[in-house]
């Protein structure tokens, strides 16, 4: 596989063109990642290693010979001996800012960066979010895409992962709660309309449930609270997402299984209700391959007589796999902007 190949995302083809910056170094690529570009690194890189919150990306890398870190933060183990960090700019602007100060207080002073990532990102604003750091300077500008590299001349800030979370309050009639998340979670500091017309719109719960793409655990701190006896599972792909949830339960007082997992693969178990305000954007890209797994997957992982219930903007056309995969369904809700569609097994 060349350094120019096609199935390289736009930001790893303008990477390939900066190869000097890597060559014998010990690189620590983080971010926005979305391809086996790593893999093409270690041709001249002294080493290479990846951080990465997104489960998916990890179970990919670690098939090769990559070594790969998955969690919510990297730790100081991980970060030894690293000389320059390769960071894919994330979309949302408070996640940047958080890789920064993580990735930087864990490798220390003197090390280098280069940042990457494509314009309509916000990459731009590396270089004033990088200036307390240190230089930064742009190198390279190509398929719509930026280059930076910069230098950690300034100590970094201790990085204690409790100053990141955000908190905010949520009533959902009588019940009172509150929500903890970190930067680049779904619902960080904010409750969304699908997610309320889904928890307003809810058969009644028991048995085995699973909140599927948790995000900070909105929904699962609701059902929780609503139905305690429950036996409840809360997925998400994002270790943020995954760390976030744990926090808001643990604030709230509130039991949960919390699992990392990509769709189904690390969920072996069946249950009763698969609940979902599912993701359908990854990155900057929309993307419904997760949540038509789920989906076209359901009807093996319900039990008997075992339900779904998901809410979607009415744009997105996932009644005509319903009808295929679970043999039909009704919508409990509808608005301007969402639906709330319920099958049964």
């Amino acid at each position: 596989m060349s350094a120019n190949a096609a199935t390289f995302s736009p930001a790893s083809q303008v990477v390939a063109r900066q190869t000097d910056f890597f060559t014998d170094r010990h690189v620590l690529v983080a971010g926005e990642l979305d391809d086996l570009y790593p893999v093409e690194l270690a041709k001249v890189a002294a080493s290479v290693r990846v951080f990465t919150t997104h489960y998916g990306q990890h179970t990919v890398l670690s098939r090769s010979r990559i070594s790969s870190h998955f969690g919510a933060e990297l730790c100081a183990e991980d970060a030894k001996g690293v000389d320059m960090i390769l960071l894919y700019w994330p979309k949302a602007k408070a996640e940047a800012e958080y890789l920064l100060a993580m990735l930087l207080a864990r490798c220390g002073k003197d090390t280098e960066i280069c940042i990457v990532g494509e314009n309509r990102s916000g990459v731009r604003s590396a270089e004033k979010m990088f200036a307390a750091y240190g230089p930064i300077n742009k190198y390279d500008s190509a398929r719509r895409c930026s280059f930076f590299w910069g230098r950690c001349q300034n100590e970094a800030p201790a990085f204690q992962l409790d100053d990141w979370f955000r908190s905010y309050p949520l009533t959902i009639g009588e019940q009172t709660l509150t929500i903890r998340s970190l930067p680049g979670v779904f619902s960080h500091g904010e409750f969304d309309q699908g997610s309320l017309l889904l928890i307003e719109n809810l058969p009644a719960l028991s048995g085995r449930v699973l909140d599927f793409g948790c995000g900070a655990g909105v929904i699962g701190a609701v059902l929780k609270a609503r139905y305690p006896e429950i036996m409840l599972d809360l997925a998400d792909v994002s270790a943020l997402a995954i760390a976030s949830a744990r926090e808001t339960f643990r604030e709230n007082h509130l039991e949960g299984h919390f699992v990392a997992t990509d769709v189904y693969s690390s969920l072996p178990e069946s249950y009763d209700f698969l609940i979902s305000n599912p993701p359908f954007h990854a990155g900057l890209k929309t993307f419904y391959a997760a949540t038509e797994q789920f989906i076209e997957q359901a009807p093996a992982h319900l039990n008997e007589g075992g339900e779904l219930v998901i809410v979607a903007n009415n744009f997105l056309q996932y009644p005509p796999l319903l009808e295929r995969c679970l043999g039909g369904y009704n919508i409990r809700a509808k608005n301007n902007k969402f639906s709330i569609y319920h099958a049964k097994k």
